[in-house]
């Protein structure tokens, strides 16, 4: 059946008219105008399990997932009893809650290298405060980065690569003066042979490696083996402090994310998105040593209005409470289905494509090989990605609306579920 979504007579085209009236692009968040894939952006009202409904009323099996917090599935009844108890004894009450003290011990259980920690509202603030932080424990000023993470949209991090290895970068943004771009040096991912050379070119000033364990912003690009080893020892050996941004893998690829998965501990970490069960949340942390020069104990200053919600804590620690090893094993199986029926329907269709998959993290790329490289990832065919977007919605299966966004599984993506998505695929692949 031909898609009515966001056509003039229908309540969610007037929705979009209002709101292109009222946000720069209609939208609050870039990725949610669906530029890239040349359709017009949904109005998602309501989410139940592994699938979401629009303002005209029509259900989509879901693979957004809230960009990643929707690990449980969406509407789940232990997350939202938890948020209305919370609700009932009021919003921020402006000190610390018992709520803050639940979640921040679930947390460092789960993830023992975050030894001391620091919840903030948004995943952003989180790896900004990680970097302020790293500078003010080193004395240094530089940072490196790779090429196609992304750690936020706060200047220091939103920039894009020159040209050639170790180059100090330039802003990916107007609005950010070159000045402050130029205090990080980006490296393509995988690359250990440009983190050293990053080191060779900057003696004594590279204050930390801030890194995606698993990139997924740039589609799903896997670590190469050894390659965070690497970088443990790389930054150890040169007095840098290594940074995982683990805003999308935490408590996703694993319990303890993919330090867990991968065996290899970070001096900072950087969390968001499933620690606050949909909420608005961020929070970075690390050895105590480090930790310990954050206000009010040191001179690193940081606060935030909002950090620590009551709602969020509550959520986050119900969400937190139904990960367990039963759950992972869950999600890797679903993960694995959809990987290889996606596989085998492209096949059937006569079209290649490389899936990279991690545990509940997966992109489809146009291209015929995975990509190890941001460079190798954005080869990939942007135009009949578009077709397969537009084919899959018109099926009732949401993608992420970019070529280069992660699919994020649920534990409410049942085997029934995962069979929909793949016979609409077998279709749309030919799209």
């Amino acid at each position: 059946m031909a898609a009515t979504v966001g056509t003039p007579a229908s309540r969610q085209g007037e929705l979009i008219r209002r709101a292109e009236d009222l946000f720069p692009g209609g939208v609050n968040s870039p990725v949610r105008a669906f530029r890239s894939v040349g359709r017009a952006p949904l109005m998602l009202e309501a989410g139940a399990g592994a699938r979401v409904r629009d303002a005209d009323g029509r259900w989509y099996v879901d693979y957004i997932g809230a960009w990643g917090p929707a690990i449980l599935g969406h509407g789940h009844p232990d997350v939202i009893e938890a948020v209305r108890a919370a609700a009932l004894n009021g919003f921020a009450l402006g000190a610390t809650s018992p709520a803050e003290v639940v979640l921040g011990e679930a947390i460092r259980a789960a993830v023992p290298s975050m030894e001391k920690l620091r919840f903030t509202s948004s995943g952003t603030e989180a790896a900004m405060s990680a970097l302020r932080l790293a500078r003010g424990a080193t004395g240094r000023d530089l940072v490196v980065k790779f090429a196609g993470g992304y750690h936020g949209h706060s200047d220091g991090l939103l920039v894009e690569a020159g040209s050639g290895l170790a180059t100090l970068a330039l802003p990916g943004s107007a609005g950010v003066p070159a000045q402050v771009a130029s205090a990080t040096v980006v490296v393509p991912i995988n690359d250990l042979d440009g983190v050293r050379s990053a080191f060779e070119r900057h003696p004594d000033r590279i204050a930390a490696v801030i890194v995606e364990p698993v990139a997924a912003n740039v589609g799903v690009i896997a670590p190469a083996p050894g390659f965070l080893d690497g970088l443990r020892e790389l930054a150890s050996a040169n007095g840098a402090l290594l940074i995982f941004d683990e805003v999308i893998t935490g408590f996703r690829v694993a319990h303890g994310g993919a330090q867990a998965r991968y065996g290899v501990r970070p001096d900072l970490t950087v969390l968001g998105k499933i620690v606050g069960g949909g909420m608005p949340v961020g929070a970075y942390g690390g050895r105590r040593d480090l930790m310990a020069n954050v206000a009010p104990d040191g001179p690193v200053y940081q606060a935030g209005t909002l950090s620590g919600h009551p709602l969020t804590m509550a959520a986050g620690a119900a969400t937190l409470a139904l990960l367990d090893e039963a759950a992972y094993e869950r999600l890797e199986a679903a993960g694995a289905a959809l990987e290889t029926g996606l596989r085998n329907a492209a096949a059937e269709a006569g079209r290649t494509v490389g899936i990279a998959r991690v545990g509940s993290l997966l992109t489809v790329f146009f291209r015929d090989e995975i990509p190890t490289t941001a460079d190798e990832a954005m080869t990939s065919d942007r135009a009949a990605y578009a077709r397969f977007f537009g084919a899959m919605l018109d099926a009732g299966i949401l993608l992420p609306p970019s070529q280069f966004e992660a699919w994020f599984l649920s534990l409410a993506h049942d085997p029934a579920t995962i069979e929909e998505t793949v016979t609409a695929a077998g279709e749309a692949f030919r799209a």
